[in-house]
C-alpha cells in the first residue's frame, strides 16, 4: 500500500466539472493498494501519515503532523501508484488490486484516518478526477507500509 503524500496550503478534487471536495492547509494524499496489500497495512499507513511530522514547528522544523496544525486531509485513490514500471515503456498494473479490494481498503483507510480525528475529505472511488493543489514548500513523501 502506497501514499503520496503532498503538503499543501490548499487543494481540491473535481469530477466532471463538479467540485467533489476541497480543503485548505493539510495533506493531499494519493493512495495506491496493491494486490498483496493487507489490512494491517491500511491501519499502518493511516497512522503513519496521521502521524508524520512534515510540518514547521516555530523554529521551522519538521516537527508537527497534521492533526497538530489543525490541518485536514484529501484522499484520492490513484491505482497509477501500484503500477510496475522497472522495464518497458508502458506501465503494467499487474501489481494493483483488483477495484473491489482497492475500493474497500480506501474506505477503510479513510475511516481509520477520521478515527485518529483527523478531517478527512475524499475523491470518487474509481472516478477520472481532475486534482488541484498548491503544494507547500514544495513537501512530498511517498509512504509505504
Amino acid at each position: 500500500m502506497k501514499a503520496l503524500i503532498q503538503r499543501v496550503r490548499a487543494a481540491s478534487v473535481s469530477s466532471q466539472g463538479q467540485l467533489l471536495a476541497q480543503i485548505d492547509q493539510g495533506l493531499l494524499v494519493l493512495l495506491g493498494v496493491e494486490a498483496t496489500d493487507h489490512q494491517q497495512q491500511v491501519l499502518n499507513l493511516a497512522h503513519k501519515v496521521c502521524h508524520y511530522r512534515v510540518f514547521s514547528d516555530s523554529d521551522s522544523k519538521m516537527n508537527l503532523n497534521v492533526q497538530q496544525v489543525s490541518g485536514a486531509l484529501l484522499v484520492v485513490s490513484q491505482f497509477t501508484l501500484a503500477a510496475d514500471t522497472k522495464s518497458g515503456l508502458r506501465p503494467s498494473f499487474t501489481p494493483a488490486a483488483a477495484p473491489s479490494l482497492a475500493e474497500q481498503y480506501y474506505l477503510q483507510f479513510i475511516d481509520a484516518c477520521r478515527a485518529y480525528g483527523v478531517q478527512v475529505s475524499t475523491g470518487r472511488f474509481g472516478a477520472d478526477m481532475q486534482v488541484s493543489l498548491v503544494n507547500d514548500g514544495p513537501v512530498t513523501f511517498m509512504l509505504q507500509c
